[in-house]
């Protein structure tokens, strides 16, 4: 089968596997604490999925948001998908890197609400945390959501030991990201971000677990989530291929019976991931 893959598509298809994750005290207790007319500042905000979920609640209702990411592609599909937002609710969405904007914007404004979806393990947290955070007001809230924290798992097992393999190289791709010459990743991001936070000057209000957990039931694979878990496997791919701790042979042929598990709905995919809410002091 031949795949075409788009990054707008896999965001798309991700929403209704984020929906299920996210960690449901932490996003009552964000909708019970984040104010009237907020003014929000959302970083990595893909194509606007979090927007949407904060608008169906109301959360948002004659605030201001200000969505960023640095994929033109995925603003342009946001500019799409949040056309037909409440007129009320004052939008402005960028194509921007985050540093970039941190630093043009720095003592100019605050926000009171920050919010990284399923971005801040894509950063090193210990340099980047305090120029996000400098972004909020004392006494903002910040919600933290999806931080990747050591697991991916991937049922039924093909081989122990080669799978076992698989898993600690591509934790170990993160650890070792470098983009546009800066660190940007932790395969532990989740449990360090207890410390990273309050040394930031973060009380956490709310944390808990936020797991991926993809599965076809009788009816297959919910939503777009088999094209979902296609684009996991290929992270994995690209991530390991030619690596020299890897039978390259063995390796492709890994993948290809992994993506056969998807098309026959055997595939079970899981990730463990931190959801925080917290206080700036």
């Amino acid at each position: 089968m031949t795949m075409t893959y788009e990054f707008t598509r896999y965001l798309a298809a991700k929403k209704t596997v984020d929906d299920r994750a996210l960690n449901k005290d932490v996003w009552r207790q964000l909708l019970r604490l984040i104010p009237d007319q907020p003014d929000v500042l959302e970083i990595g905000a893909g194509i606007g999925t979090m927007v949407e979920r904060l608008a169906a609640e109301g959360a948002v209702r004659n605030g201001r948001y200000t969505a960023l990411d640095n994929q033109p592609a995925n603003i342009a599909a946001a500019r799409s998908r949040l056309s037909q937002l409440p007129p009320e609710l004052s939008l402005t969405l960028e194509a921007v890197d985050v540093f970039d904007f941190a630093a043009r914007e720095q003592g100019k404004q605050s926000w009171d609400v920050l919010i990284a979806h399923a971005f801040l393990d894509l950063l090193d947290i210990p340099t980047a945390l305090p120029i996000l955070l400098s972004l909020l007001k004392p006494g903002g809230l910040c919600y933290f959501t999806l931080n990747f924290d050591g697991v991916t798992s991937l049922e039924p097992t093909i081989e122990p030991a080669f799978d076992a393999l698989i898993e600690q190289l591509y934790h170990q791709t993160m650890d070792e990201r470098v983009v546009n010459g800066r660190s940007s990743g932790d395969s532990h991001t989740g449990r360090h971000l207890f410390t990273q936070l309050r040394q930031n000057n973060i009380d956490i209000l709310a944390a808990g677990s936020s797991d991926w957990v993809v599965f076809a039931g009788k009816e297959g694979y919910p939503a777009d989530e088999a094209y979902f878990l296609y684009f996991i496997l290929r992270f994995i791919d690209q991530a390991l291929q030619g690596h020299a701790q890897l039978d390259t042979a063995q390796f492709d042929a890994w993948i290809a019976q992994r993506r056969a598990q998807i098309e026959t709905g055997e595939l079970v995919y899981i990730a463990h991931q931190i959801d925080f809410l917290g206080l700036k002091r």
